[in-house]
């Protein structure tokens, strides 16, 4: 841990210690920082026999990015962030890195939210995880290293990153479209990637001005 850079570091800390919190606080946490739908508000149960009533508010769409369902959604993505963030923290610099992130998991929250309201309006359930930044961070990975390799966990051979991430991206669009895997936001992770790879071609252009 002492190994990594400090932002990659310090959102690893953060996750986890959100995630000890929801233990402690059950659904409190979610029923307050996880993304709600933008249409209305519903009663949720707290499960201690409380109830509460809950509605999309400004705070969750960075705040989601900090609660998880359970320990194999936390271990996935934090696994993933261990393993990609550092190089590209290393590339980017420690506050372009922490903007892109959080551009990232803005835009994975602009296109859940974008998904329930036009093709799921009568669905009203919370979103959550770092998912849409780790996404985000995995596409500038493929892009900052073209020619690293990566092996998937359910492909152990070593691939190349763009082949892997675009795979991968190609992989959510499908389960998306076709509703498999219920419960995953799959236009989230894309709208992520999205978000990221539109940074970091504004960045390169703006790089490419200044250099003519």
């Amino acid at each position: 841990m002492q190994n990594l850079p400090p932002v990659t570091r310090a959102l690893l800390i953060a996750n986890v210690i959100v995630f000890l919190l929801q233990q402690v606080a059950g659904d409190w946490l979610i029923a307050h920082f996880a993304l709600w739908p933008v249409d209305g508000s519903r009663l949720f149960d707290l499960g201690n026999g409380g109830v509460l009533r809950v509605a999309f508010e400004p705070w969750q769409l960075v705040s989601y990015g900090f609660l998880h369902g359970g320990f194999p959604h936390i271990a996935f993505n934090m696994l993933a962030l261990w393993m990609f963030g550092a190089p590209v923290e290393q590339a980017l610099g420690g506050k372009r890195y922490t903007f892109f992130y959080f551009v990232c998991v803005f835009g994975a929250a602009l296109a859940q939210l974008a998904t329930i309201h036009y093709f799921k309006p009568s669905d009203f359930y919370p979103t959550l995880g770092a998912s849409g930044g780790v996404f985000g961070i995995m596409l500038a990975y493929a892009m900052i290293y073209p020619s690293a390799r990566i092996i998937m966990i359910f492909f152990p051979v070593p691939i190349p990153a763009p082949v892997a991430v675009i795979g991968y991206m190609a992989l959510e669009l499908v389960l998306g479209i076709t509703g498999t895997q219920e419960g995953v936001a799959h236009f989230a992770h894309l709208g992520g990637a999205a978000a990221g790879f539109v940074l970091l071609r504004h960045w390169r252009a703006q790089a490419l001005r200044r250099r003519g």
